[in-house]
Order: C-alpha cells, then sequence, then structure tokens
C-alpha cells in the first residue's frame, strides 16, 4: 500500500481543495427541463442506494471515528463504527447497524460501507471499503476487522461477515500489482453477489457461502500524463446486469483521471472484458432504464481538474452519443430509478461526513 499512496501524494492536497469547495457549493441546479428536489439530509458521505417499496436504504461510509489512526492518503486516517446501512423513510434515517469507517480528522473521504443491494429473502447485503492492504489494515486494530469485506444485514440490526476480500486478494491476486483490497459496487444475482473491487481491480462472485471467484480482471493502461505515458489503474466501482445478461462494469481509473478516459466494460459469462463504450469520466455508478444505459460521473470535467469539479448523470443514447442530464451535481456516488417512472434518486455529496443528501431527479 506504500508504493500507492506514494503514488497519490501529488494529488493530496487538490482533493482536499475540493472537499472544501464541495462544502459551499449551492444545491444542485438543474438542466433545462429537469427538476431537482432534495429528499433526504444529514447523511454521512452517503455511497450507494437501494430502492424497496416507498423507502430505500443507503450506504454511509461514516466520518471515522476515535481511533487507533495511522497516516492515509489524505492525512491521518483514524476508525471508528461509523459507517452504516441506513433506511430511510421519508426523509428520516434510521442507521440499521454500525460498521467500521475510516477518515480523517473532519470525517472526510471515508471508507467504509460503499454499497448495499437486498437477497430475493429480503436480506440486506453490503460491502465495506478499505483502500488498502493487509498491513494497512492491522493497524486499525479489532475496530476496523471487517474493512474490506462483505457483509449480510437484517432488518434488525444482526450482521454477519460473508467473505474477507482482503484475504482473497492476499491469496490469489488476481490482477497482479499490489495487494490491496477496497470492495465498492455490488450486483445481487441469484444466491451470489457481485462485486467491483476497486482496489484489486477485479470483478469477483461471492456466494451466501463465502466462496469466491474470479469473473475478471481490469489491467493497468497506460495513459498520456504531463508530457509522458505513465500506467493508470482500472479502479472499477460499479457493475450492473445488462438487458442481454451480460455484466457491465464502469470505472472510475486512477490517477491521472483523464477527461473521458473511463469506459464501461461489458463482461459476458465465461469471458474476457471487452470495452462496450468509451468518453467518460471517473464513472461512480450506472443503471440500465428501459434498456438504456445511465452513467453517474462523481467529476464530469475530471477529479484533477484545475477548476471547480462537478458530478453529472448521462444517457447514452443509441448512437453513441452521450446527453448530459443534469451537471448542478457535487461528488454524487449512486443512483437508483424509482419503479414506474422516470425519476432517478441520486446521492450527492458523498465526501461530506453529516452534509450527504439523497436528490430526486425528475428527467
Amino acid at each position: 500500500m506504500r508504493a500507492r499512496r506514494t503514488r497519490f501524494q501529488p494529488l493530496v492536497l487538490l482533493v482536499a481543495g475540493m472537499f472544501s469547495i464541495a462544502l459551499f457549493l449551492p444545491p444542485a441546479a438543474a438542466s433545462s427541463g429537469v427538476r431537482v428536489t432534495t429528499i433526504a439530509s444529514g447523511l454521512n458521505n452517503p455511497r450507494g442506494i437501494f430502492l424497496v417499496s416507498g423507502s430505500y436504504f443507503v450506504a454511509e461510509a461514516g466520518a471515522g471515528g476515535s481511533g487507533p489512526c495511522q497516516p492515509g492518503p489524505f492525512g491521518k486516517t483514524c476508525v471508528g463504527l461509523t459507517g452504516a446501512v441506513t433506511h430511510v423513510t421519508y426523509g428520516s434515517l434510521d442507521r440499521i447497524v454500525r460498521l467500521p469507517s475510516i477518515a480523517t480528522k473532519d470525517g472526510s473521504f471515508a471508507f467504509g460501507p460503499h454499497d448495499v443491494a437486498k437477497s430475493d429473502d429480503g436480506g440486506l447485503f453490503a460491502t465495506v471499503g478499505l483502500g488498502g492492504d493487509a498491513e494497512y489494515k492491522v493497524g486499525f486494530g479489532p475496530t476496523g476487522d471487517d474493512l474490506a469485506r462483505l457483509v449480510r444485514v437484517t432488518r434488525s440490526g444482526n450482521m454477519r461477515v460473508v467473505a474477507d476480500l482482503l484475504a482473497y486478494e492476499q491469496a490469489h491476486n488476481p490482477a497482479g500489482g499490489v495487494k490491496e483490497s477496497d470492495p465498492y459496487g455490488i450486483l445481487r444475482r441469484d444466491d451470489a453477489s457481485i462485486v467491483a473491487d476497486a482496489g484489486a481491480n477485479d470483478l469477483l462472485k461471492v456466494t451466501d457461502r463465502g466462496r469466491i471467484s474470479t469473473l475478471a480482471v481490469f489491467p493497468p493502461r497506460m495513459v498520456d500524463s504531463q508530457g509522458g505515458k505513465v500506467p493508470m489503474d482500472a479502479v472499477p466501482t460499479t457493475v450492473v446486469r445488462g438487458p442481454d445478461g451480460a455484466y457491465y462494469v464502469g470505472q472510475l481509473t486512477g490517477f491521472p483521471f483523464p477527461r473521458h478516459g473511463a469506459r464501461v466494460f461489458r463482461v459476458a459469462p465465461g469471458g474476457k472484458p471487452t470495452v462496450w463504450a468509451r468518453g467518460f469520466t471517473n464513472i461512480i455508478d450506472m443503471a440500465f432504464h428501459d434498456g438504456t444505459l445511465y452513467v453517474l460521473e462523481i467529476a464530469h470535467n475530471s477529479l484533477a481538474t484545475s477548476g471547480t469539479p462537478f458530478g453529472a448523470l448521462l444517457r447514452l443514447n443509441p448512437d453513441g452519443s452521450k446527453t448530459v442530464l443534469d451537471k448542478g451535481l457535487s461528488f454524487p456516488t449512486s443512483l437508483a430509478f424509482v419503479p414506474g417512472s422516470d425519476d432517478v434518486l441520486v446521492t450527492n455529496c458523498g465526501i461530506c461526513a453529516g452534509g450527504g443528501e439523497v436528490l430526486r431527479i425528475e428527467l
């Protein structure tokens, strides 16, 4: 992990500055013909969202805690049980289970619960991130035991560990390179969870009994940076099932976060990933709606922009063009369509402790 943290050192002040900007951005401003309403607020670094009848669940990455602490990519990082799977009904927050969260002193840049999905029997499954290797995790002590794991949660607040994804990475390292894990996007399929591991750069299948297998790996690729070529990690953050039954995986990309450098990969059963769509920037989530792919970018103008970053919700048109449906988003992190409508819920300000919100966008 040390090598990778060193690689990100030039971005620390940049991203810290972007967080300060995010705190003072006005409410989301809709594009022409789009109405945006805030329907929940007060969330701690909100990430994945999953709708159920009349309500929804949000994975909150939390705000860290009192420690143990250790150096992290964005400064001193401390652990606490402030992560949560939260049931939201009419804007009211019910944090049904507490999970590990690591964050800086002010609660920003949190790693913790990143996504949530529901099984057919009503159980909730959540990915708990880390963004580091085994040595990094050990430094957070027993409070951080469930970092880099897939967990199952009940509505009554019980939790059990399904699988340790960092242990799998340590033992197998499917994509090669640094052995680190940051389980992010999750998709339920039959009696298994399909997980995009943004740290390990792979797509995993985890059965409900905890058996892990590798479905695909996403190697780095060479990109231009400051007059030369550098390897850029794929950083897969989201996985959805397409109308054709294949998996579609979106990438955030790693440093240098080039504009239009993110891709959507198609992973057919038993096949290798193929590039299905190009020209996106810093993809954080995706969804198919009426056969059309919608892509959420955490930074439409790149995480490494010299100006103010802003997120965007894009629709991929049949001719390959991309329609920007909303540009007034501040670090959005997930989306979910409301059943029976064209409205979409978006978690916004996903790097804000206490300032995260859920928006309803009427397309």
